[in-house]
């Protein structure tokens, strides 16, 4: 089963230099998909869901810690 390093194209997302080369990067992954056998699919799927909910578990603690510092104790 390949590991895939959707890292790698989340931070050449956050530092591309305009809305080209991001569209760019995104179409790297769709081909990348696109050239998968359907069991390889079915991990980058599995792969990208474990991704996505940790990075959005990490930004929402992120958020949380700074919203914390706003508030009155």
């Amino acid at each position: 089963m390949p590991e895939f390093d959707f890292k790698k194209y989340h931070l050449r997302s956050i530092n591309a230099h305009s809305e080209e080369e991001r569209s760019a990067i995104n179409q790297e992954l769709k081909d990348l998909y696109a050239s998968l056998s359907d069991e390889d699919k079915a991990d980058f799927n599995r792969q990208l869901q474990q991704f996505l909910t940790k990075e959005v578990g990490r930004l929402k603690s992120d958020y949380e810690s700074v919203r914390g510092l706003n508030s009155t104790n």
